[in-house]
């Protein structure tokens, strides 16, 4: 039968598990704890069901994974972190629900934007400005042959009036 882990350890191992990166399947957190995979999931089931012993609070701030926060709310927090040393931010974070590295992680993201991310961005910006500029001009270019066409004609009009004389005016 295998060793019998502590109810801290089994709590620690649901944080561990709910935190992880989208990078990291469970099998890999289950397997740097030294567990089975069953058992990790038994585990987070019965913390879900709130049968393992853990503060409430402690369990809902658990409950959303790093992956859940939204830009802003991954901001806020690396901005929040910047000001504090090690200890202070580890203690911080382990009150919001994540660990330190999730906040190196996400200042890391916003100071070098994923440039493969930006490059096709900026190639399907680039492509439908291209679109665009087509079709600005093409549209530029038939409005600039009707206002030639529309000076010509008024040009002849005049020279017409001058031939024939003054249309308003009659026949004299």
């Amino acid at each position: 039968m295998g060793i019998r882990q502590t109810q801290s350890f089994k709590i620690q191992a649901v944080e561990k598990a709910l935190s992880r990166s989208v990078q990291t399947s469970l099998q890999e957190v289950a397997d740097s704890l030294g567990v089975g995979y069953s058992t990790l999931g038994k585990w987070i089931s019965k913390s879900r069901k709130h049968e393992l012993e853990s503060s409430n609070a402690l369990m809902k701030t658990k409950e959303k994974r790093p992956q859940d926060w939204s830009l802003e709310e991954r901001l806020n927090m690396v901005i929040t972190c910047a000001s504090l040393d090690e200890e202070k931010m580890n203690a911080y974070c382990r009150e919001q629900g994540i660990y330190s590295h999730h906040v190196m992680q996400w200042k890391k993201e916003f100071t070098h934007a994923d440039s493969s991310t930006s490059k096709a961005n900026t190639r399907a910006e680039l492509k439908e400005l291209k679109v665009q500029n087509k079709q600005l001009t093409k549209e530029l270019n038939r409005k600039e042959k009707a206002l030639a066409e529309t000076a010509a004609l008024l040009v002849l009009q005049k020279k017409v009036n001058i031939i024939w004389g003054n249309s308003e005016g009659g026949l004299q």
